[in-house]
Formats: C-alpha cells, structure tokens, sequence
C-alpha cells in the first residue's frame, strides 16, 4: 500500500511537523532590542489577527485570515496553540509546565508556520470536496 505525503503537491500529510513552514511569515523585531529571545511566556493576537505578539523581543507577522477557516471544536489549530503554549504553573501542586525547548529554541515559531500551513492545506482541501 502506498502512503501519501505532503510535498506542497500531495494530498495528504502524515506528520505536521514534516510539512514546510508557511514562507510569509515574517519575524518583526521589536525596535531597540539587541538580541533575539525564543523564549515565550503567553502569546497573543492583534486585534485583527494578522499578528502574534510573541514575547517583548519579537512579533509574528502575515498570518493570513483563511488559516482561521481551518477549526478544531470552537477554535482554530492556530487559535489552539497561541493558548496552550504559554508558561503555566498548576495552583495546586506548583509544577510549571514550560513549552520551551533548551534543545530547540525556535521550535515554537517553527510550529506556528506548520499549524499555518496545515490549516491552508485543509481548508483548500475542504473546499474542493464536492457538496454532499
């Protein structure tokens, strides 16, 4: 049997960390900041989520508004991970659970432009089915 795989022509992707990253996404650094810090705390969006403030040192840019199209329940994949990958501490045992990677510290923006090119890839997918 034959797997199909996401190579930007195939249709269909058995790994999301295997697709390419969304190449429009652009890294805005924040003026008068001597170095770049991949460590995030909690992300959020612009008022018109074109954007993702990632921490003090940087912003995420060119998000484009079909990668929402795409949803998970009540929530998109990308409005999912601007959620879950933040620092968080449990209130009843203290343990911090820390996204960041010391092994990969860019692999929450790596992520990010995968999820967006996962949702992309669906949502033109979706939209090709024929109507039931």
């Amino acid at each position: 049997m034959s797997r199909n795989t996401f190579n930007g022509r195939g249709p269909t992707c058995r790994n999301y960390e295997s697709v390419p990253k969304y190449e429009k996404l652009q890294l805005k650094e924040t003026p008068n900041t001597q170095r770049i810090d991949w460590q995030v705390e909690k992300m959020r969006f612009s008022k018109d989520k074109t954007q993702i403030y990632y921490n003090d040192y940087f912003t995420l840019a060119g998000i484009p508004a079909e990668v929402f199209d795409y949803r998970l329940g009540n929530r998109s994949a990308l409005e999912w991970v601007v959620a879950q990958y933040r620092v968080k501490v449990d209130k009843r045992s203290g343990i911090v659970n820390d996204p960041n990677r010391a092994d990969a510290p860019q692999y929450i923006v790596d992520l990010i432009g995968r999820v967006i090119t996962v949702s992309l890839k669906t949502v033109e997918i979706v939209k090709g089915l024929p109507p039931l």
